[in-house]
């Protein structure tokens, strides 16, 4: 594991704002996702978490880290261990550094760093807790997907609305901001899944904590560069995860938004 201390406190400044991209052979997308978020007007810092690309993935963030010290910074782990304990490695060290926002985001430009600024603004300004940028919220935004994987993704979101009773569109959205107190309530030790089911576990638990979630339309766009990580797995762990889910929440006492 490769962390480097971050300088969040300076002359005049507190960067309030931590990006976490997980990576595994994203060398194609690396440098240009990274450049991307740290030209936006709002100061972002970025954490990558790399699952031991054999692609040199991590050598690249290393070098933008060297460019951009106390912006970049890198965990480096043994293996692909999944997406959820990606992210919540990520959180863990987006809250022990003090940063007030989180943010989860891919690294192939499906999530345009534009729309992070608009997250920003839902949680630091319009009372949100959580942030979604939703493909769902005004219809369906996805651009350049198989129209078989835009129906399974929809119906995907439906059945997950059904089952849990969420009233949010787009439970399976990667692409969130995360108001820091939401983190620390909602003990992240027991957050089980790792793929597509992690995130409807995270907005689950968010509701059920007493947070307010909130959809921000965004437009989807398909990868250009490199391959997708998707799987069957993948969706099969949502499908009967998210029973697991809803059957656990009967007996299980949530802590509650402070």
């Amino acid at each position: 594991m490769n962390t480097l201390e971050p300088v969040i406190n300076e002359p005049g400044t507190r960067r309030d704002s931590l990006v976490i991209i997980p990576m595994y052979n994203e060398r194609e997308n690396a440098a240009a996702i990274i450049d991307a978020v740290l030209s936006l007007t709002h100061s972002f810092d970025i954490l990558v978490i790399d699952d031991n690309s054999p692609d040199g993935t991590a050598g690249i963030v290393r070098e933008k880290m060297a460019e951009r010290v106390g912006r970049v910074f890198l965990i480096e782990r043994p293996g692909k261990l999944g997406l959820g304990t990606a992210y919540i490695e990520g959180f863990k060290w987006a809250l022990a550094h003090g940063y007030d926002y989180v943010f989860e985001m891919d690294a192939d430009f499906s999530h345009n760093p534009k729309d992070l600024e608009a997250l920003y603004k839902e949680c630091a300004e319009g009372g949100s807790d959580v942030a979604i940028g939703s493909r769902y919220v005004t219809g369906v935004n996805v651009v350049n997907w198989p129209m078989g994987r835009v129906l399974m993704s929809y119906f995907a979101s439906k059945y997950v609305q059904f089952v849990t009773g969420l009233d949010i569109k787009d439970t399976t959205a990667g692409f969130a901001c995360y108001r820091s107190d939401v983190l620390r309530t909602m003990e992240l030790d027991k957050i089980r899944f790792k793929g597509y089911a992690f995130q409807i576990e995270m907005k689950f638990t968010a509701v059920k904590c007493g947070f307010k979630v909130t959809e921000v339309p965004i437009i989807f766009v398909n990868r250009v560069l490199g391959t997708s990580k998707m799987s069957s797995g993948i969706f099969g762990e949502a499908l009967f995860g998210v029973i697991k889910l809803k059957l656990d929440s009967i007996t299980r006492k949530y802590p509650k938004k402070p």
